[in-house]
């Protein structure tokens, strides 16, 4: 059988998963693959590898490879590689992503850059699939296409004459790859990553957009007719094409536990673990504002917990308690909630490679598996809502599931699916016939993953405190009776703190909890660089809407505590450019900003309100942080272009930090007297050179 190797990144699973289709769809179409994660370096030799390669690889916060893939970026990276390093290797690559963010699919074109660079050749082209718009929208028609390239690799690879003109095609690229510095090559990347008119999305990229398109055609003749249970012509008179069951492999036994205890830590696999307890709540916004913001103090001075001004850690959080509650009943199995879970995997299963998921523990309970190991909200994949349709007795039922994840019905699945975020909770009530396993809810859905928040504070200026800033995540869910649901992490917290929650006040004058504070689990994460400059005296231009204020204060109040301790130490200037809708109702740290600004702490302080209307005679305020940075364009491009500056964007990533990359591409434009892409050029450079930092999130 044709063997090709295939290797995948993932941050959160989604890659696996894919990587998995791909591997159960090899043995029918005539092909074995060698499965393994990118990271298991042990496993396999792309040094050495004749089989072609498939890669399956993610993106993470701002455009980074996976962490699994951190170690394999490092060393393609080295600049001492010769330029046909990889000339014997022929692959396809495709990378998940998500177009709210800049760096779109940034961590597989890294990957696949590189190794090009390195002499190695596709065999087949590379996908860049959405999860903005649905992954399937590219996934699917990229692994259709795959066994087609994969049978024409190996019959190309028999005829000797083709293989000599490839390799001569490969020196060709060698040389011509020789006369670029690496430098100069991955700044090129990084411009490439910032078109506007990515021209290399063009095959996936079209295929895509064709069928969003066709999805919101038939959205509109279905508007008043389909829900997510029932469909509408012509998706519920079409033949479907549905995809293959997924193996089940999991055996699944319940047994009483006699009582033992259960601590939450140990059922996380983030190590290590702190459980701190909450020293105060403040809420910074008036009780009428759109959005309500807290700032949450935890006291972390008897523990090892250690952070900067600018990291992030995790918030190791559980469920909902009433959705567990309610998804118990639905599966019948409260009576069983305490009931410890034993895994196995079952001797006749069909799936490769099977092992019992590493995020469920031995020996936990059925409830505390729900509460603190698995996303119950997660919303269900295409395979999950395949493998419900063999479960479910009722025809219409069983047809409607059958509908959502079939080809046809994408827009179906993408509208009332996806885009609602429903759960399985949400679907199992929908669908009353349907009675899956327990087993099938262990098998599909993924890890709870702890929620990451930036610290908010300076330990210097808080020696044993942590500080951070959230809005409370609040959603409509439609999908069968409207209900008012809060996010997972926030909501919790909220409630963690309704009993002792401080009003709109100084935050510095209040109070902390005196007793029973609530504890919580927190974890460090992986180093960044959204560092304040080691030189004090290089200015900085901090961006950072709503919420995305929250490492600044730290900033600040540290920049305080250092100009305290070395008064002869010169201190580069600091811009902040902060907005909220309503000056009177959610300007956050409103005291704190007015009080750095007066000690000359922050010496430019920028704020819009983009929901205020103009007072009488007054001019239309500026709306947004890039209005301002507009309107102050000439002292922002003086200070990243002849200053050596550096400039900080947090906050939301959909529309916000977009602006403002291209509000500085066309100040750098029109300032300096380049076009779009010089500018764009210069703005990769300032990345590379970690002038340029984002921490966004969707």
């Amino acid at each position: 059988m044709r063997r090709f190797l295939l290797l995948y990144a993932t941050q959160q699973g989604q890659a696996k998963a894919i990587a998995e289709e791909i591997l159960e769809k090899a043995v029918a179409h005539g092909f074995s693959a060698d499965l393994h994660c990118i990271s298991e370096s042990d496993k396999y030799d792309l040094k050495t590898e004749t089989a072609p390669l498939v890669l399956v690889v993610s993106t993470t916060g701002n455009g980074d490879p996976p962490d699994t893939a951190c170690k394999f970026v490092k060393e393609i990276q080295d600049k001492n590689l010769p330029v046909d390093f990889f000339a014997h290797l022929r692959y396809g690559l495709l990378g998940l992503g998500d177009s709210e963010y800049t760096y779109f699919c940034n961590g597989g074109k890294v990957i696949d850059k590189r190794l090009q660079e390195l002499g190695a050749r596709h065999f087949y082209g590379t996908g860049h699939a959405d999860d903005c718009v649905g992954l399937e929208l590219v996934v699917e028609p990229w692994i259709d296409g795959l066994w087609a390239a994969l049978k024409k690799h190996f019959t190309a690879s028999r005829v000797k004459e083709e293989m000599t003109g490839t390799l001569k095609t490969a020196s060709a690229t060698s040389r011509r790859m020789d006369l670029l510095k690496p430098e100069l090559l991955h700044i090129e990347s990084q411009v490439e990553l910032l078109r506007l008119d990515d021209s290399e999305r063009k095959d996936f990229e079209v295929s895509k957009q064709n069928a969003v398109n066709g999805g919101q055609s038939s959205a509109l003749i279905a508007d008043l007719e389909s829900s997510l249970t029932h469909s509408a012509p012509p998706l519920s008179q079409a033949s479907l094409t549905i995809p293959a069951l997924p193996p089940n492999y999991l055996q699944v036994d319940l047994y009483e536990s006699f009582g033992q205890e259960e601590s939450q830590a140990s059922v996380t696999s983030v190590d290590p673990i702190f459980q701190v307890p909450i020293s105060k709540a403040v809420q910074l916004t008036t009780s009428d504002a759109i959005k309500t913001t807290l700032l949450v103090e935890l006291d972390i001075s008897k523990t090892e917990f250690s952070y900067q001004p600018g990291d992030a850690f995790n918030v190791i959080c559980p469920n909902s308690e009433s959705e567990v509650r309610s998804l118990l009943q639905r599966l019948q199995l409260t009576d069983r909630r305490e009931h410890c879970v034993l895994l196995k995997i079952k001797t006749d299963t069909k799936k490769k490679g099977a092992a019992v998921p590493p995020h469920v523990p031995e020996g936990r309970s059925l409830q505390s598996i729900l509460t603190w190991c698995l996303e119950i909200r997660a919303v269900p994949k295409k395979a999950f809502l395949r493998a419900l349709v063999d479960y479910t007795s009722d025809g219409a039922e069983k047809r409607r599931l059958q509908e959502l994840c079939s080809r046809q019905g994408a827009a179906d699945y993408n509208r009332f699916v996806r885009d609602a975020r429903a759960s399985v909770l949400d679907l199992l009530l929908a669908f009353p016939s349907c009675q899956p396993p327990l087993s099938l809810l262990l098998e599909h859905l993924p890890k709870l993953q702890p929620r990451p928040y930036s610290c908010a504070s300076s330990s210097l200026a808080h020696p044993g405190k942590l500080r951070f800033a959230f809005n409370i995540v609040e959603f409509s869910s439609n999908t069968t009776l409207p209900v008012l649901r809060r996010g997972v992490c926030t909501g919790w917290l909220a409630t963690l703190v309704e009993s002792f929650l401080l009003p709109n006040t100084r935050v510095s004058r209040a109070d902390g909890v005196k007793a029973l504070a609530p504890e919580i689990l927190i974890s460090p994460r992986t180093a960044n660089s959204f560092h304040l400059p080691s030189d004090p005296a290089v200015p900085i231009v901090m961006v950072g809407p709503g919420t995305g204020i929250a490492p600044f204060m730290g900033f600040l109040q540290h920049r305080e505590k250092l100009q305290e301790q070395h008064p002869d130490v010169h201190f580069g200037a600091t811009w902040l450019f902060f907005g909220c809708r309503h000056q009177d109702r959610d300007y956050l740290f409103r005291e704190e900003l007015r009080h750095f600004q007066k000690r000359g702490i922050l010496t430019h302080l920028k704020v819009s309100f983009s929901r205020d209307a103009p007072v009488g005679e007054e001019e239309a305020p500026v709306k947004y942080v890039q209005d301002n940075i507009q309107l102050h364009r000439k002292q922002v491009a003086r200070l990243l272009l002849h200053e050596n500056g550096c400039i900080y964007v947090c906050g939301d990533a959909k529309n916000m930090a977009k602006d403002v990359n291209d509000t500085l591409v066309e100040i750098i434009s029109t300032e300096v007297g380049v076009d779009k892409l010089e500018a764009m050029k210069t703005l990769a450079t300032l990345k590379e050179e970690k002038r340029y930092l984002q921490d966004i999130w969707s």
